[in-house]
């Protein structure tokens, strides 16, 4: 089998739903403008690139109609260049990346592209109208719990204090506010927002403008001020919303090439794709995932824990993040090093491609061989990319 590289990765910023830079920006235009700026990165013809898989976890309306065909050809790829929509909810961007490094393995194709994106804003969470089967969710409602009430049934089951999620809110916030600071976030391309604005007589007025930042980031976060919020899913609960991640909007872009086609194009790798796997996991507990999916891939990989330099792992609630950093024996230290989607935002079916840019970022500057990407899926599952330094 041959081996997928990384040669390009980059994601637009990630914005708070309803109150941030891309509220009223169509999804199509943040995943048309990041797709387009993927390649222009590596100055190959858009029209080499074989296939574009796309991840978006609730793929209707505006997100509907095959996305990932339809922001191909807005971004301006010839015709012959072609596009689908993945979905495995919050994993779907880190999926989209595996089956396209899997058509190159296969020999299918010799550059292809995974991307994601999500406007959280524009679709809401569980989409418009959501239709559950009846006596299913009779026999397994568990299946369409909400996610507040896992991390909730997480934290409970696994004995992880209010105290120590809020710990670690504060600490994702400090990480990505130092890291903007620093200017660390190479892997952003400024992107075109749209704001509407209300004229005198009644019209609005398409207003455009660049946006070049996370923008919920809140440096100015503290234990004292986090320990005031309330409970956001269960009264008596220790989930809130200063210690769950942030709704955001947002796209993301990897491409990846055979071996052949980098000598092809001249393009140096930035990572080898080494191994991706999914685990399942009781619905009720989705944000244990990476727990199960972690050493699963590690075994395909024939790696070990110490092995592994630098992690992504989302944060989907500080609960399911930190028991899974627990269970595995994962030094925190290595963990998220420019904060995580507490502090950046979660737009779900972006964030397994948004992580990968940051993933290939922080495996550079950190020196590691092998970092890793992992993600808690709803339904019940766990997902898990590992990948080496070139």
């Amino acid at each position: 089998m041959r081996e997928a590289y990384i040669v390009s990765s980059v994601r637009t910023p990630g914005c708070r739903r309803a109150k941030g830079a891309f509220a009223q920006t169509r999804p199509e235009e943040l995943l048309s403008h990041i797709l387009k700026a993927a390649v222009d990165k590596i100055n190959i013809p858009a029209g080499d690139i074989d296939d574009v898989m796309v991840g978006c976890a609730f793929p209707e309306a505006e997100q509907g109609l095959n996305l990932g065909r339809i922001a191909v050809q807005m971004a301006g790829f010839p015709d012959d260049v072609c596009g689908a929509t993945v979905n495995r909810f919050c994993s779907s961007g880190l999926e989209a990346i595996a089956l396209s490094a899997l058509k190159i393995k296969a020999g299918w194709a010799d550059v292809a592209m995974g991307a994601g994106c999500e406007s959280m804003s524009i679709v809401p969470m569980g989409g418009n109208l959501p239709r559950p089967h009846p006596e299913w969710a009779k026999k397994q409602p568990d299946v369409y719990i909400s996610m507040g009430i896992t991390a909730e049934n997480v934290a409970n089951r696994y004995k992880i204090s209010r105290e120590d999620q809020d710990k670690f809110a504060v600490l994702s916030n400090q990480k990505a506010a130092a890291a903007q600071e620093a200017k660390k976030f190479t892997e952003i391309v400024p992107t075109p927002a749209t704001r509407y604005k209300m004229q005198a007589d009644g019209t609005y007025l398409k207003d455009s403008f660049m946006q070049d930042f996370d923008d919920g980031v809140r440096k100015d976060t503290t234990l004292e001020g986090l320990a005031k919020l309330r409970p956001a899913f269960s009264a008596l609960g220790s989930v809130t919303a200063g210690n769950s991640s942030q709704t955001t909007d947002g796209a993301a872009a990897t491409v990846l090439m055979s071996e052949e086609a980098l000598k092809r194009y001249n393009v140096k790798p930035l990572a080898r794709i080494v191994t991706y796997t999914a685990a399942g996991c009781r619905a009720d507990e989705m944000g244990v995932g990476p727990k199960y999916a972690i050493p699963k891939a590690l075994k395909l990989a024939g790696l070990k824990i110490s092995d592994l330099g630098v992690y992504e792992l989302n944060e989907a609630f500080a609960s399911q993040a930190l028991h899974c950093i627990r269970e595995l024996g994962i030094d925190v230290n290595l963990c998220n090093l420019t904060g995580g989607a507490i502090a950046l935002g979660h737009p779900l079916g972006c964030t397994g491609a948004k992580l990968m840019a940051t993933l290939v970022r922080n495996l550079h500057e950190s020196g590691a061989k092998y970092g890793c990407e992992s993600m808690c899926i709803g339904g019940g599952m766990g997902a898990a990319m590992i990948i080496e330094k070139c």
